[in-house]
């Protein structure tokens, strides 16, 4: 197999298609379960698309860029979960195709090929959370295509209009994970190892970063959302606790980072061994260790447990992996073809372990589907497509109906119902459901009592749901 892939034919890409396809439609055909990534973004992506603003309307710290596209998406139509997994699967195909190109262009292996793209891949088919779109998928795009932006200035010197290229795809990647913004120094790095004026290269590329959030801001602040966009984004986007919300679990996400960090591992080992003829060539695995470090970091602020994060790891491991693939001389030339089928097989059992009985003991690793949100039947009592404002953490009411604005994260609603105290909390409150009190309540956290003494004119109107715990409906 891997010989067949160590050629650059047209025949290959369409073979590689099959193959990602074979590997991951299955499982989407026969159903996953609406993750909370996922839910989040439908949530954004409704009032986004109904014209409500981010930040001034809608209440929640996701990256402007990926609501954007949530909004977009929600265009075509109502809560898109199919288009939702389509759009995920095309980034990953478009990525590692990218990529894969990159390596070919710019001569940085002695062998051509699809065994790049064939690793990134068959690799980012291990975990369903890749089968999901998230900000961080929709991000890393960005630093994919930044890449061969970077690589032309250490053979044409550098261009101006390449730098400030490869700073703003850098800027837009963190307008959709925030994160993503240390890979800054990555193209730092590149301009340190290939461009001839540093200093003035290296403004370029900050100046290109910055230029996305310059022009958002502007945007932000004509609409009146800019200090919102400040706190809920820039200071909120890289405290662990935040850039990991609605991640997997530490008991599935870590032993998945743990399996693909061992396989690279075994890469980097084998990379070490190599002597390489070209000085571009030791320059860009220069360049590889770095973006292996960054993805390290950003893994370390999202704690390995945001939506996607197995993601950072692929561009290192689908370089590296190249060295790994190579062809053993003696009597061992078979091993890297037989490792390979190892990891194709123990793809396909973590993939597909929730279906096969016994398999997820066996492995000591739960199904990724038990962590989703669940459907309350309750739920389905309440008038479909009016909206809920849930007053505690669960969202599990929002699988059936649509959110109350501006409040779509508790964490960020606790600012104001957390502060019921204090007399402006208690103002905005009013200012934001008054005019049109949402259909629905969920009082998880027993805020009603509070409220309608507070704001009887608002919350005075709720009376209980029969049959659905902790629900009010608003009777006017």
């Amino acid at each position: 197999m891997l010989r067949f892939f160590k050629s650059s034919l047209p025949a290959q890409v369409l073979v590689l298609l099959a193959l990602v396809l074979a590997l991951r439609l299955p499982l989407l055909w026969w159903g996953l379960p609406t993750t909370a990534a996922e839910l989040r973004l439908l949530l954004l992506g409704e009032g986004v698309a109904a014209g409500a603003w981010p930040y001034r309307d809608l209440y929640d710290g996701t990256a402007p860029l990926a609501a954007a596209a949530a909004g977009l998406l929600e265009l075509a139509w109502s809560r898109p979960l199919l288009l939702y997994r389509a759009t995920a699967l095309s980034l990953l195909v478009v990525q590692a195709l990218r990529f894969n190109t990159v390596l070919n262009q710019a001569d940085v292996h002695p062998e051509r090929g699809f065994l790049a793209a064939l690793t990134y891949l068959v690799v980012g088919s291990v975990s369903t959370d890749l089968d999901t779109l998230s900000p961080l998928l929709i991000g890393h795009t960005f630093i994919v295509f930044a890449l061969s932006t970077l690589l032309p200035t250490s053979r044409e010197g550098y261009d101006n209009r390449r730098l400030f290229r490869a700073g703003f795809l850098v800027g837009l990647a963190a307008l959709c994970y925030l994160p993503l913004a240390l890979f800054v120094v990555l193209g730092l790095f590149a301009v340190l190892i290939f461009a001839a004026n540093s200093f003035r290269s290296s403004l370029l590329l900050v100046c290109g970063f910055l230029s996305p959030y310059a022009l958002i801001a502007t945007v932000f602040l004509y609409v009146g959302a800019l200090p919102n966009f400040s706190w809920m984004h820039l200071e909120r986007g890289l405290i662990p606790a935040v850039a990991a919300t609605d991640g997997l679990p530490p008991a599935v996400a870590w032993p998945l980072l743990g399996g693909v960090g061992l396989l690279l591992v075994l890469a980097l080992l084998r990379a070490a061994g190599t002597a390489l003829g070209l000085v571009f060539q030791t320059k860009f695995r220069q360049l590889m260790l770095v973006w292996l470090l960054v993805a390290l970091a950003v893994l370390a602020v999202g704690r390995g447990l945001a939506p996607g994060s197995l993601l950072l790891l692929l561009p290192p491991l689908a370089y590296f992996s190249l060295y790994l693939w190579q062809r053993v001389p003696g009597q061992l030339g078979w091993a890297p073809e037989l490792l390979f089928v190892a990891v194709l097989g123990l793809t396909v059992g973590l993939r597909y372990r929730d279906w096969v009985p016994g398999l997820p003991t066996l492995l000591r690793l739960p199904p990724e589907s038990a962590f989703a949100p669940q459907p309350n039947p309750a739920y389905r009592r309440l008038a479909a497509g009016r909206p809920v404002l849930v007053l505690g953490p669960s969202r599990r009411i929002y699988l059936d109906h649509p959110a109350a604005r501006p409040y779509l994260d508790w964490p960020l609603a606790q600012a104001d119902f957390g502060h019921l105290t204090e007399y402006e909390a208690v103002v905005r409150v009013a200012r934001s459901l008054g005019p049109q009190p949402p259909a629905y309540l969920l009082d998880q956290a027993d805020f009603l009592p509070r409220l309608r003494y507070l704001l009887p004119d608002v919350f005075g109107r709720y009376e209980p749901v029969p049959g659905v715990p902790q629900a009010y409906q608003y009777v006017r």
